[in-house]
């Protein structure tokens, strides 16, 4: 009997840890603060990449381009080799006719996410290391909004995240920069 509890002792000290299991939350429903570059909310990319307290470096001017919009946010794990976890960028660079390329070549439609707007979103790379890679692009006029996520968490739905976060920052950032601006005089 004792020599069946060492074995069981040494086997047990021999076996890996196991990881702690994946937070498979979905992703918030309506954008709160805390926010990072003033828009992304914290929470949902926490929930997205599994890294708490990421750092953000970025910012958005919804002003710009008689108001369609312009800047990014990139955000990076808060430790070790601070590698990019996530872009977020709002381009004056449109181009539905792209989007309508990319999905006739096989990317797939996002859902509605605003009035007029039009999208695509892709998951994985081309290597094993980035089946955790997802990415998604709208369009609406000239407005262009791209979220790319370079390092997803594994055992989480990383298309079905990146399409949630255009849901949660799309209305304000590619709607506000879009909406008509009254004329200055």
């Amino acid at each position: 009997m004792s020599a069946a509890l060492a074995m069981a002792l040494v086997l047990s000290g021999c076996t890996t840890p196991q990881k702690p299991p994946v937070d498979r939350t979905p992703l918030p429903t309506v954008a709160a603060p805390p926010y990072l570059c003033d828009h992304i909310p914290l929470r949902a990319v926490e929930l997205m990449t599994g890294v708490r307290q990421p750092i953000a470096r970025g910012d958005f001017d919804l002003s710009f381009g008689e108001g369609v919009g312009i800047g990014g946010c990139a955000i990076y794990q808060p430790t070790g080799d601070k590698k990019k976890l996530l872009d977020v960028d709002l381009t004056p660079e449109g181009g539905e006719e792209w989007v309508r390329a990319q999905i006739k070549a096989g990317d797939k439609p996002l859902p509605e996410i605003v009035p007029g707007g039009i999208g695509f979103y892709t998951q994985g790379g081309t290597v094993e290391a980035d089946k955790t890679m997802a990415g998604a692009v709208l369009v609406r006029g000239k407005a262009q909004l791209f979220v790319g996520m370079s390092r997803g968490l594994e055992g989480r739905d990383n298309a079905a995240d990146v399409i949630a976060l255009m849901k949660l920052i799309a209305p304000k950032l590619i709607t506000d920069a879009t909406a008509p601006r009254k004329k200055k005089g």
